[in-house]
This record gives C-alpha cells, sequence and structure tokens, in this order.
C-alpha cells in the first residue's frame, strides 16, 4: 500500500493564525488539490493529520470543521482527487492529549486504520511540530516552504533527513519519483 501523510493548514491551504473557522476561511494554496490528485492518480492514498486546536479553544465547532473538510473534499473531487481519511486532534497544548502534535496519537490510529507501518512513507508538514512527530514514527519528514515552512526552514530544528520542497505539488512529484 502507498500511502502518505499531509498536514492540512499551510500545506493544502493557506493557513491563518487567528484558526481557520468556517469553509468560507479555508482556501487552497495554488496547485495542492491539484498535487493530491495526482498522488491519487498514481495509487496513492492520502491521509491528512491536523491539529485543530480552535475546537479546543471554542473559536469552531465539528459541525464547522465538517463543512471546511467537505468543501476541501468536494473541491478535490471536481480534479478528481480524493482524501482517504482525515484525523485530527481538538485539543489546545493545556489538555496533554497523546494526538495532539508532536505527539503520535493521530499517527499511531493511522497505522491500526490501514494496518501498516509508517516506518519511511512520506509525511508532508510546514511546522516543526509536524517533522517532530514524522521523526517518532520513523516516517520521511518533508518540509513545504507554504505556511510556515519558511519560518520552519529558518529554525534550523527539522530532522537532518528531512526533505524540503517549495510547495506540495513538488513534493507531490518527488513522493511519486521515489515511492
Amino acid at each position: 500500500m502507498k500511502i502518505v501523510i499531509l498536514d492540512r493548514d499551510g500545506v493544502i491551504n493557506q493557513d491563518n493564525i487567528n484558526h481557520i473557522k468556517n469553509p468560507n476561511e479555508w482556501i487552497p494554496i495554488p496547485k495542492s488539490l491539484e498535487a493530491i490528485t495526482l498522488l491519487n492518480q498514481h495509487g496513492f492514498y492520502v491521509v491528512i493529520a491536523t491539529n485543530q486546536s480552535g475546537i479546543g479553544r471554542g473559536l469552531f465547532d465539528f459541525d464547522n470543521l465538517n463543512l471546511i473538510h467537505g468543501k476541501m473534499i468536494k473541491m478535490l473531487g471536481q480534479l478528481g482527487g480524493s482524501i482517504d481519511a482525515i484525523f485530527y486532534c481538538p485539543h489546545t497544548d493545556e489538555d496533554n492529549c497523546k494526538c495532539r502534535k508532536p505527539d503520535i496519537g493521530m499517527y499511531e490510529e493511522i497505522s491500526k486504520r490501514f494496518s501498516i507501518s509508517l516506518k519511511k512513507i512520506p509525511a508532508v508538514g510546514d511546522s516543526i511540530r509536524d517533522l517532530q512527530a514524522y521523526k517518532k514514527i520513523g516516517a520521511q519528514p518533508i518540509l513545504v516552504k507554504t505556511g510556515n515552512g519558511e519560518e520552519t526552514l529558518l529554525q534550523k530544528k527539522y530532522p537532518k533527513n528531512t526533505m524540503i520542497f517549495d510547495d506540495l505539488f513538488e513534493a507531490a512529484e518527488a513522493i511519486i519519483e521515489k515511492y
């Protein structure tokens, strides 16, 4: 099984420091939906793992999260692409949960759901939390420069084996070539 894990905000859609609270605020990064479609066309299952602390902060609710994801899925479908599963953590840092990145609870669930090891699978993110989680599970960390990616790059705290690309489309092309 070929699988790729993607963070959502800053990788697929434009990020917002005030959180993406409703479908109108969810705006895809140019060529990100085409990148997912390209991955699908090459036999990849695409799974999203995303921290959504805005729920825990009371900024939006599960209904709005579902509407946001519905918009994303609909837009992808119009291009012939799809998402195979979405995992999210609704907690804040203060909740000390096991699912919030950089912890690995969401990834353990992905591994169980798909009955696979996540060792060396491609995992794309834009923040240090993403990359730290990918390192913990043994995945291949991939940093995109969209979202918080440029800032993450400047911090130089990412795992040594991190692959770096301008955006998700460029990362998808490399994933297809390598895997």
